[in-house]
C-alpha cells in the first residue's frame, strides 16, 4: 500500500489512538477482590455482542459470570482490553490488527497502543455489507453519493475509510452514524446506502424490515479490494429481502486479550485465570457453541492466527490438557417457601448431577 492510501491509514490510527487517551497510564484494581471480567463487543444488533452472550453463558455453566459490554466495535475493543480495568476480551476485525501492526514501526503512539495486546482466538470472517438504494448497482458506484460509514472508534468506520481510499472513490457526503442510524436514514431517503462489518446473518438486516424492491447489498467486484481483503459471498435467502447471491468481502474477527502476568498482582492472577478458563471452555465446548450458539461458530477456524501477532501465555495456559477449569455448578435458584434443609440438599445434587 503506497502514497495517499498508506496516509490515510496512519493518519486514522495515530487519531484512533490519541482520541483514545493511551498518553494516560493504565489504571487497574489492586486486589482480585476488585476483579470483574468482562468482554467488549459492538453494538445491539451486531454478531459480536451475540458472540460475547455465548461465551458468557459459556462461562455462567461453570458458576462464573461475565460481562458483555456494548461498544462502537473493534477500535473502541481493542483500545479497552489495552487500558479499560476489568477488561479481559474484546472482539475485533483483523484489518484494525493489521494496520496497527503495520504502522507500529512509524509512530511511536500506535507501537504503545499494541503493547501487551494477544490474540486469544481467531474467531470468523465477517462481511462487510453495504445497503444500498437500487439505483446503485456495486460498491464502484458510490462516488459522489451519501454514505454512512459508520462511528469514529467502530471497526466499520475503519474498514469503509480504508476501503474507499484503497479503492479512489470519493463519496459526496460520509456521514459518521451507526449501522443502525444509517437504515432509518436509508429508509428516509436521507442517504444513498451504509456500510455494516458484521457476520452474516445480521439481525441488523434480518430484522430491519428491509424493502427489497427498494433496497439491496451492493456487490463489491473492486479488483483491488478483493486482493486487499478476503473475497466472500452472503448465500440467496440469507436475509428475506435478498433473493440473490452477493459476492462481497470479508475481515476476520479475533477474540483480543491482555499478557496479564501471574507474578505481578492479585489482579493479573485473577484476569489470567479468567482467561485461562474461558480459553479453555471454547476449545472443549467448541461443538456445543457450533449448535446452540451463533451460526457464525460453525465456521470458526481455531487455526487462522492473524500474522504478527502472538497468542497469550494465559491462553495457553487454558487450553494446554493438564490445566483444571475452574468449573463448579451454579448456585441454584432458592424460592422463599423452600426450608435450609431442602436447599442444601438442591445444592448438593446439583454439584454432583448439574441442574
Amino acid at each position: 500500500m503506497e502514497g495517499e492510501s498508506a496516509m490515510t491509514v496512519l493518519k486514522l490510527a495515530r487519531r484512533l489512538v490519541l482520541v483514545a487517551g493511551f498518553a494516560a497510564a493504565m489504571t487497574q484494581p489492586a486486589t482480585a477482590q476488585d476483579t470483574g471480567v468482562s468482554i467488549m463487543t459492538g453494538s445491539p444488533t451486531g454478531t459480536y455482542i451475540q458472540f460475547g452472550r455465548d461465551m458468557q453463558t459459556l462461562m455462567a455453566q461453570c458458576g462464573q459470570q461475565v460481562e458483555v459490554v456494548e461498544s462502537a466495535g473493534s477500535l473502541e475493543n481493542f483500545l479497552g482490553v489495552r487500558q479499560r480495568p476489568n477488561t479481559q476480551f474484546g472482539i475485533v476485525q483483523s484489518d484494525v490488527l493489521e494496520y496497527m501492526q503495520t504502522f507500529a514501526s512509524e509512530d511511536p503512539a500506535v507501537a504503545r497502543a499494541i503493547t501487551g495486546v494477544r490474540i486469544a482466538f481467531p474467531l470468523y470472517d465477517e462481511e462487510v455489507h453495504i445497503l444500498g438504494s437500487r439505483d446503485i448497482a456495486s460498491f464502484n458506484d458510490l462516488a459522489g453519493k451519501r454514505v454512512a460509514i459508520g462511528v469514529e472508534n467502530s471497526g466499520t468506520f475503519l474498514t469503509a475509510s480504508l476501503m474507499l481510499s484503497l479503492a479512489g472513490i470519493e463519496p459526496a457526503e460520509k456521514l459518521q452514524i451507526s449501522p443502525a442510524e444509517g437504515l432509518q436514514q436509508l429508509k428516509a431517503g436521507q442517504l444513498d446506502a451504509f456500510f455494516y462489518v458484521a457476520g452474516a446473518p445480521a439481525s441488523l438486516f434480518a430484522d430491519g424490515d428491509i424493502d427489497g424492491e427498494r433496497f439491496h447489498l451492493l456487490p463489491i467486484n473492486n479488483d483491488t479490494l478483493r486482493t486487499v481483503y478476503t473475497p466472500g459471498e452472503i448465500p440467496a435467502g440469507t436475509y428475506d429481502f435478498q433473493t440473490q447471491p452477493v459476492g462481497l468481502v470479508a475481515v476476520k474477527a479475533v477474540l483480543m486479550t491482555y499478557e496479564y502476568e501471574m507474578r505481578r498482582n492479585a489482579y493479573h492472577r485473577a484476569s489470567c485465570d479468567a482467561v485461562s478458563d474461558l480459553s479453555g471452555l471454547i476449545l472443549t465446548k467448541l461443538e456445543d457453541l457450533r449448535e446452540t450458539g451463533h451460526p457464525k461458530w460453525k465456521s470458526v477456524d481455531l487455526s487462522a492466527i492473524p500474522p504478527g501477532w502472538d497468542i497469550g501465555a494465559c491462553v495457553n495456559r487454558g487450553i494446554d490438557p493438564g490445566y483444571e477449569i475452574n468449573c463448579t455448578a451454579p448456585v441454584p435458584a432458592v424460592s422463599d417457601s423452600e426450608s435450609d434443609a431442602n436447599a442444601a440438599y438442591r445444592r448438593s445434587i446439583c454439584a454432583v448431577m448439574g441442574c
